[in-house]
């Protein structure tokens, strides 16, 4: 099928709505006169060079099995091969260890290797309790995370903050890289009303920034309880560029969480995971490839890759897939669509510079719906939450074109790009 009137009109009306979003990119992407460069993350620094942060004090540790340093050694055993006091751990969603499945609630328990208390903050509780930290002087958070505000590590890097100011205590952020990169900022601002443990700060869906800048943000814009600040200290990157992608860090890839396995899956990610807001198409989890797979039993593969791929999308094809979702071994929750043989496309990246995930989502909910409007049942409040705004999910069911949709966060982008100029580190 040759590109469509309508995939014409819909993909100048994308233009328009990443307009912002392509001209920082362009702005701040210098020429890559390097392949690799050695990159020492805030962990380094810290143990290298900022101990007496610690010294003298109890020390609480939010992380997981992505808090290592850049020779792979964990933040926690550094610390206390340091005599550092490391008394208590906390672990986001996933676990300490990054082994538990999305959505499932933890426990609190010991940590075997160290013999240090464990507190969950995914489960009936998602922010350090007075009891939790009754002996601990200062957190420290270190958790690789990804760009999308929905990325639950977000949220508890930010619940912890308000802990800390409850307690009196010191906030310290161990930055990280952005592994997308760390300029495009895209997708629209969360809604007030739909803030909600997997979209609390109100920023787009990407913001283009490190964990540290956001952490910043957050503070000094009076995001956090009772617009309250925590005293807060981020210890910075050394040898990062914000147009450096993770693989040309020489940093390892560990999965922050199980279905994010690869760097691949994270570039996906921000626009693909939207498709967690329908009940009955699957997003690939249970899967080689969770994210970058997208189908169901009654889709037509071939047809969908076609029509996809006449919107021109830049730096992505759509190829016909087929696949069978199922768990990973030992798995206990049952994936989407479980054990049923699925039909779909394949996201495939071709490049990766100008690839924009979210518009690739949107219009990957618009052709579906267009497709398939009674087959396809969205999970309504869900879906509203990952967009953050329901109006997207209006659009999509008023039959409005899709360069609407595509416009709606143009404004938002641009009035997020000054405040978000102010608390860049890099």
């Amino acid at each position: 099928m040759g590109r469509n009137n309508e995939g014409r009109a819909a993909w100048e009306g994308q233009c328009g709505g990443v307009r912002i979003a392509l001209c920082l990119c362009l702005l701040l992407l210098p020429m890559r006169l390097f392949s690799h460069a050695k990159v020492m993350v805030g962990a380094d620094i810290l143990v290298k060079k900022h101990l007496e942060l610690l010294a003298g004090k109890r020390v609480g540790v939010i992380t997981n099995q992505t808090g290592i340093l850049s020779n792979g050694q964990h933040l926690v055993d550094a610390l206390l091969e340091q005599g550092v006091s490391v008394v208590a751990l906390f672990g986001p969603e996933h676990g300490i260890r990054g082994e538990v499945p999305d959505g499932v609630s933890i426990r609190d328990g010991m940590d075997t290797r160290t013999n240090i208390p464990v507190y969950s903050l995914y489960g009936k509780v998602r922010k350090p309790t007075a009891q939790m930290l009754q002996d601990v002087d200062v957190l420290v958070f270190d958790v690789q995370t990804v760009d999308a505000r929905f990325y639950t590590f977000i949220s508890t890097m930010m619940f912890s903050m308000e802990a800390a100011v409850d307690r009196g205590i010191q906030f310290i952020v161990l930055d990280r890289p952005n592994p997308t990169r760390g300029f495009v900022a895209d997708g629209p601002v969360r809604e007030d009303r739909l803030r909600s443990f997997i979209s609390l700060p109100p920023i787009p869906i990407t913001s283009g920034m490190t964990i540290g800048e956001l952490a910043t943000m957050i503070n000094e814009e009076g995001w956090l309880a009772g617009r309250k600040k925590v005293d807060l200290t981020v210890i910075r990157m050394e040898g990062w560029k914000r147009s450096m992608w993770l693989d040309e860090t020489e940093l390892k890839w560990v999965r922050p969480s199980p279905n994010m396995k690869s760097l691949e899956t994270a570039v996906v990610y921000p626009g693909a995971a939207l498709i967690e807001g329908t009940a009955n198409v699957s997003e690939g989890r249970g899967t080689d490839r969770p994210f970058e797979y997208i189908g169901a039993p009654w889709i037509d593969g071939p047809a969908l890759a076609e029509k996809l791929n006449s919107y021109s999308l830049p730096g992505v094809s759509f190829e016909p897939i087929e696949f069978t979702p199922h768990p990973e071994e030992g798995r206990v929750p049952a994936v989407k669509l479980q054990g049923e043989r699925c039909h779909g496309v394949y996201i495939h990246v071709t490049d990766r510079d100008s690839f924009r995930p979210v518009p690739m989502g949107i219009t990957l909910l618009y052709v579906l719906k267009a497709d398939y409007r009674d087959r396809i049942q969205w999970r309504t409040s869900y879906l509203d939450r990952l967009v953050g705004s329901s109006e997207v999910r209006k659009l999509l069911d008023a039959r409005k074109p899709l360069e609407e949709m595509l416009w709606l966060w143009e404004e938002e982008i641009g009035e997020f790009a000054k405040i978000r100029a102010r608390y860049l580190l890099y």
